[in-house]
C-alpha cells in the first residue's frame, strides 16, 4: 500500500492561517455578497458577464503565445487552447477547467497555464468542453475523453514527447478523473503519467464538509454545489455511479496525483477522501493542504496560490 501523509491536526485550526489569507477571504466574502444572487440569471448570461470581466474575479489576461487547435469532438468541433513553452517541452499537461461543469471557459486561466509552460516545461492544452445546462452530462466528460484521445493518437508527433499529465480545479478535478477512468475502462489506456487535482468536487451526492458547509459566501457554498450538480445532471445521472462521481470508482492502475486543497473549501473532504482511496489503491498520492485556503484558491491573486502553483510546477517537473 502507497503511503499517504496527512497533514498534523493544527493545520486544520484558525492559528494556522495566515493573515493575509483571513484578509483576503474577508474581503472575498463581502464582494461576494454584495452581489445579485447569480442563480437569479440564467447560465449563459452570467457567462457573458464573466467574458467581459464583470464578474466577482478580475478577468485574466489572454496569452499572447496561445494557440487553438480544433479537433473532431462528440458534439462536434472541439478546440483545444495551447500554451507551449520556450524551446523543447518537458511533457504536456492535459488541463481541464473549472466552473462546476456549466461556467468557466479555456481561455480564462492563462497567467496560470503560461506560469506552468515556463516553470514546469509542459506544454498546456486546455479544453473548451461543452457545459451544463445547455449540454448536460455527458456531453463535458465526452468531450474531456475525446481530447485525452486525441493527446494519446497525435501528443507526440505535434509535441515531440510522450510525457502526459492531466489535472484541473473544481469540476475540471472531477472531469480529469472521470478521464482517466474512462480511458482505462473504456480504451484499456494508461497514458498520464501523473495527475493534478486542485480543490476536486468528487462525490456529488456531497461529501460532509460540502453539504454542511452552509450559506457563507466563500467563492461557492452548500447551495452552488447543489445548483451546480443539478445543471450538470440536468439529463439524468446516478449519483452513486463512477462516471458521475469518481470518489466510488475502482482506482487500480491510475497515475500518481497531487491534491491541492484549502482548509476553508466546502470541498475540503473530496480531497481528503479521494487522496486517501488513491493510497488504498497502492497509488502513489501527495496531499497539499492550505491553511485558510478558500475554494480553488490558486486561481486568486493570494499568498498560498504562489505556494500552490509552485508545489504543482515542481509535481509536473518531478515525474518520470
Amino acid at each position: 500500500m502507497a503511503a499517504l501523509v496527512f497533514p498534523d491536526a493544527t493545520v486544520f485550526t484558525d492559528a494556522a492561517i495566515r493573515p493575509d489569507t483571513k484578509a483576503f477571504n474577508a474581503d472575498l466574502v463581502r464582494k461576494l455578497a454584495s452581489l445579485p444572487d447569480p442563480w437569479s440569471f440564467p447560465a449563459a448570461v452570467v457567462r457573458e458577464r464573466r467574458a467581459q470581466g464583470l464578474g466577482p474575479i478580475p478577468l485574466a489576461p489572454k496569452s499572447p503565445r496561445a494557440e487553438t487547435v480544433v479537433i473532431k469532438g462528440p458534439g462536434g468541433d472541439l478546440a483545444l487552447r495551447v500554451i507551449a513553452p520556450r524551446g523543447q517541452p518537458r511533457g504536456v499537461y492535459l488541463h481541464l477547467h473549472g466552473g462546476g461543469w456549466t461556467l468557466g471557459a479555456a481561455d480564462q486561466q492563462d497567467p496560470q497555464l503560461e506560469r506552468g509552460a515556463a516553470f514546469a516545461g509542459f506544454v498546456a492544452v486546455s479544453v473548451d468542453y461543452r457545459l451544463a445546462p445547455e449540454q448536460p452530462y455527458p456531453a463535458g466528460p465526452d468531450d474531456c475523453e475525446a481530447a485525452a484521445l486525441w493527446l494519446v493518437q497525435e501528443g507526440a508527433r505535434r509535441f515531440g514527447t510522450s510525457r502526459f499529465a492531466i489535472g484541473g480545479e473544481s469540476a475540471g478535478a472531477h472531469l480529469a478523473v472521470v478521464t482517466m477512468l474512462r480511458l482505462r475502462d473504456r480504451h484499456g489506456l494508461t497514458p498520464f503519467r501523473g495527475a493534478n487535482l486542485v480543490a476536486g468536487c468528487y462525490d456529488l451526492a456531497l461529501t460532509p464538509s460540502a453539504a454542511g458547509w452552509g450559506n457563507e459566501k466563500l467563492v461557492i457554498n452548500t447551495r452552488d454545489i447543489r445548483m451546480f450538480v443539478r445543471s450538470f445532471l440536468s439529463n439524468g445521472g446516478n449519483l452513486l455511479d463512477a462516471d458521475v462521481s469518481p470518489l466510488r470508482a475502482n482506482l487500480a492502475g491510475l497515475p500518481p496525483a497531487l491534491f491541492t486543497v484549502g482548509t476553508r473549501d466546502p470541498l475540503l473532504d473530496d480531497t481528503l477522501f479521494l487522496a486517501a482511496r488513491w493510497a488504498a489503491a497502492g497509488l502513489r498520492a501527495e496531499l497539499a493542504v492550505y491553511p485558510g485556503g478558500c475554494h480553488a484558491f490558486t486561481l486568486f491573486d493570494c499568498g498560498i496560490a504562489v505556494d500552490g502553483l509552485a508545489r504543482s510546477e515542481a509535481f509536473l517537473v518531478g515525474l518520470p
